[in-house]
């Protein structure tokens, strides 16, 4: 007898829209669940006044995640991207990278960079599979409950 492996189901698609000062309540209660140490209000606030590509996801019209993005100069900078933690684990992460990967596209960059925690493995993991790479060592960059935690730098060619 053989098995025989089906492949993991794709998630369900994920709806997409540009971030609105209307989503900052609801993504500022899926960043503080998925972050000790999370962005304010007034991070976002200031990355949607300063016309960063800011997008948000929806599932059965929940918002579910959500990303920041600044390009400039033919470089994209991941500043923040987020799967609600219930949400996490089932696909949705990749979704959205790939979104997002194609909106820098469609913006001109030629480079993706991000910082992860080096404790953040499964988001490493995603990172990886996606084609990043790992480029430079910040020492000192997160807080962290025992003084400050290194950020992983890594990057993309698109």
């Amino acid at each position: 007898m053989s098995a025989v492996l089906k492949p993991p189901a794709r998630p369900e698609p994920l709806a997409l829209r540009p971030m609105g000062p209307a989503d900052l309540d609801a993504v500022i209660r899926i960043e503080r669940a998925a972050y000790p140490y999370p962005w304010t209000l007034g991070n976002f606030r200031d990355c949607l006044d300063s016309g960063y590509s800011c997008w948000v996801a929806e599932l059965d019209g929940v918002l579910t995640g959500y990303f920041v993005l600044t390009v400039a100069v033919g470089e994209a900078h991941i500043l923040n991207c987020c799967v609600s933690p219930p949400s996490q684990g089932l696909g949705y992460g990749r979704q959205l990278m790939e979104v997002l990967l194609e909106n820098a596209r469609q913006l001109g960059a030629e480079w993706v960079y991000l910082e992860v925690r080096p404790s953040n493995t499964p988001a490493i993991r995603l990172y990886e599979g996606l084609g990043f790479q790992r480029l430079a060592l910040r020492r000192g960059y997160y807080p962290a409950d025992q003084g400050h935690e290194d950020a992983l730098v890594m990057r993309l060619p698109l």
